[in-house]
């Protein structure tokens, strides 16, 4: 399977947030919004709870990471997720096992939609929205972990934050 080991990490007690419970960093907030509405996080043909929760683990934590880096010193981030379809897909076609490895081909891209705000300590926003991330050349894009399952949706996220938070823009 194609998060296969990601589930097994899942399976012998990595801890794994509740679909719907915000996990909080002091820089990052990252909920799920109706996870189970989402348009692919399917770790298999026939998705295991296990291994989705997994996924949405692996978002929030590069996100979490991430905002260690792009987010200044006494401000939060609060992303909310809305819908997540990951880099290609399964071809139930495909027979027996190979129907639980996911295909990767530029017909079935990664998406995002999410709403973000940024607030400083004292509560004030300082910047907002909502964002359908998506990027029809990912095939092309060189990455720096190409074993990663989610390399494709973590360089989606990596381009919305250099995009909305740019090093320089507040000195």
């Amino acid at each position: 399977m194609f998060f296969g080991a990601v589930a097994a990490l899942a399976a012998i007690g990595c801890a794994v947030a509740a679909e719907s419970t915000p996990v909080t960093d002091a820089k990052a907030e990252v909920i799920f919004a109706s996870p189970e509405k989402y348009s692919d996080i399917r770790d298999a043909y026939t998705a295991t709870e296990m291994g989705q929760k997994a996924i949405l683990d692996q978002i929030r934590d590069y996100i979490v990471l991430r905002a260690q880096t792009v987010v200044p010193a006494g401000e939060k981030l609060t992303v909310t997720f809305t819908d997540i379809d990951l880099a290609g897909d399964f071809e139930p076609w495909r027979n027996g096992q190979n129907m639980d490895i996911r295909i990767v081909k530029d017909v079935y891209p990664p998406r995002m939609d999410l709403e973000f705000k940024l607030t400083a300590a004292d509560g004030r926003v300082i910047k907002e929205g909502k964002r359908q991330l998506r990027d029809l050349a990912f095939m092309g894009k060189i990455t720096n972990n190409p074993r990663d399952n989610l390399r494709f949706e973590k360089n989606l996220l990596d381009d919305w934050l250099k995009n909305d938070f740019p090093k320089d823009s507040r000195g």
